[in-house]
This record gives structure tokens, sequence and C-alpha cells, in this order.
């Protein structure tokens, strides 16, 4: 199984359907999960639509590929795109896809990638349909990256991430609840579960939960915050990275 950090990953960005200010923070939010070997982006060039993308697209090094709107009402940077993304996919240079738009019309190109084996992050903002979520492995809001909060980007409050929800409207959402405790019992030995464990179990069954969600930056503090999670930190020594564990509170003294 391909790690992570190494994973090779083809990203196509569909230009039409994204901002340009996401770019900085998108590909920052790709290298957690591998290297970018190819970056496009795709759509009518010609235009005055897509003129905020040309810095980035420099600084970025993402190829844009152009594809003229041949009538009205039909989307042939889709098209485009999906034939692109099959080619990739059969030259077997790659270990993932990430889908940047959010537009429904991916759905069968993210589950078709992933029936090859291969990994689909999706990227988009909440307004993306739930059929194009699912299809992916892991969904990422754009919502969540850092760039909204920058000084640059315009004051859309649409575009803002969650602030720090309560532990009281926390532990009254009663999904998320559900959720964490479920993962936890699934992923424990005994009472602890490595957190990390935690959090693949989650992912599998909900492609975009994410602690960012909550205003949380990591899953360790979203846990901490709801006051019904117990955290270690274990060092396994010889200058390995220390491992936490999450213990239901319920459990203590059982």
């Amino acid at each position: 199984m391909v790690s992570e950090n190494t994973a090779k990953l083809a990203v196509l960005i569909d230009a039409d359907n994204a901002q340009s200010s996401v770019v900085e923070d998108l590909l920052a939010e790709v290298a957690k999960y591998g290297t970018a070997n190819v970056k496009r982006a795709y759509g009518d060039w010609t235009g005055t639509n897509l003129k905020g993308w040309k810095e980035p697209l420099l600084t970025q090094s993402i190829q844009p590929i152009q594809q003229f709107a041949y009538t009205t009402g039909k989307n042939a940077t889709d098209a485009a795109m999906v034939i692109d993304a099959m080619d990739l996919l059969y030259t077997g240079r790659f270990d993932g896809f990430c889908l940047v738009s959010s537009d429904s019309d991916f759905t069968r190109l993210a589950a078709r990638i992933r029936e090859s084996g291969l990994t689909v992050y999706g990227f988009g903002e909440r307004k993306t349909p739930k059929p194009f979520v699912s299809a992916c492995d892991k969904f990422i809001y754009i919502e969540n990256l850092s760039y909204a909060t920058s000084p640059a980007t315009p004051a859309d409050v649409s575009l803002r991430p969650a602030p720090p929800a309560s532990a009281a409207k926390l532990k009254a959402d009663t999904a998320l609840v559900n959720q964490l405790r479920n993962a936890v019992e699934a992923a424990s030995d005994d009472d602890w579960a490595p957190l990390a464990n935690v959090g693949h179990i989650i992912t599998k069954q909900r492609p975009d939960f994410d602690s960012r969600n909550y205003g949380y930056a990591k899953l360790s503090d979203l846990m901490t915050a709801t006051t019904l999670f117990e955290l270690d930190r274990r060092s396994p020594g010889d200058g390995k990275q220390a491992v936490i564990y999450a213990r239901d509170k319920r459990r203590q003294g059982s």
C-alpha cells in the first residue's frame, strides 16, 4: 500500500466551477495526501470570466487546458476534464486523483476512478451535491481551507470557516456524538483507541467529515471540546512520534 505522503496525485481543477483564490491553500491541502505530479485547470481561457486565474496558474505551475464553449448551456469543460482523467488513469502512473469542483457531473468519474483501486479526494464548496461527495474517498470543503480567513479574500460570509462550536452545542449534535463514540469503540482493542484509526473509520463512513466543519483544526481538538472523551498522548520511544489514544469517558472506572 502506498503511503499517503508519497502518493502520486493528479490534480484536476474545474476552473469554471472554482475560485482562483483557493489555489494556494488548496495545493497546501493536497500536499497532506501526496505529491501533485500533474496539475491542470480546465476552462475557456479566451473569455473574461477566468481572468483572475492567470497569476495562480503561473505561480503554482498549473497547466491551463483550453476548452471552448461550443454552445450555450453545454459544459464542454466537464467533458474535457473527464477525458483527460481517464487518459491519466490508464497510464497507471498515479495513486490518486484530486477533483476540484462543486459540480455533481463528476460523480461517475470519481466512482470510476475508485473502481480502479485509486484514491479520490474531492474539493468543493458546501453546496456540492451529496452524490459527488459520497463518490469520493475523502471530500474537503473549500470553506475549511485557511485562505478563507485571509485579508485578501473578499468578505463573503459563505466562504468563512465555522467558528469553534461550544461543548454544549457539540454534545447536542446526536449524530456527531454517536459517530465519534462508535468509531472509538470500533477502533479500540480494549478501552483505548488510536486516534488515527478513529479518523480513518469516520472518513470511510462519511467522506466529508472534517473537524474544521465544527471550528477545530484537528480531530483531537474536536474530541477534547466535546468533553466526552479522554485523550492520552503516548510516546513509543526511540525518537518516534507520539501516538494519541482516545477513550469514551463512560468507560472510566469500568
